[in-house]
């Protein structure tokens, strides 16, 4: 599976972005997926993941309310809306496929969960 991330871009704070993460190589209806984003000097952080069926979603609890996860099985992409942006939402934002997980859970906000990562999308946040 390649995941390719796209969509990023520098924007004011307050602005909205949508990024995408379309797959190719092999469907990943049946795969959690999952965004992150690691900023300078930091660690890779948990943003969001959905499950294959879309019924279940995980939130880094800082984001939720202002991050959405969707997926379109038929597309074979993942989306990330992200609303009120902030400075401190600059960061490398990745997608990435966990394909051995059958139910969504806490695990999902590891890194280690996931088998397939894309080459991120860098996302600036100007003041």
């Amino acid at each position: 599976v390649q995941l390719q991330a796209s969509g990023g871009g520098l924007v004011q704070a307050g602005d909205s972005l949508r990024l995408s993460c379309a797959a190719s190589g092999r469907a990943i209806s049946s795969y959690i997926m999952g965004w992150f984003r690691q900023a300078p000097g930091k660690e890779r952080e948990f943003v969001a993941a959905i499950s294959w069926s879309r019924g279940m979603l995980l939130y880094a609890e800082s984001l939720k309310g202002r991050f959405t996860i969707s997926r379109d099985n038929a597309k074979n992409t993942v989306y990330l809306q992200m609303n009120s942006l902030k400075p401190e939402d600059t960061a490398v934002y990745y997608c990435a496929a966990d394909r051995r997980s059958s139910v969504i859970s806490s695990l999902n906000r590891s890194p280690s969960e996931y088998d397939y990562w894309g080459q991120g999308t860098q996302v600036t946040v100007s003041s």
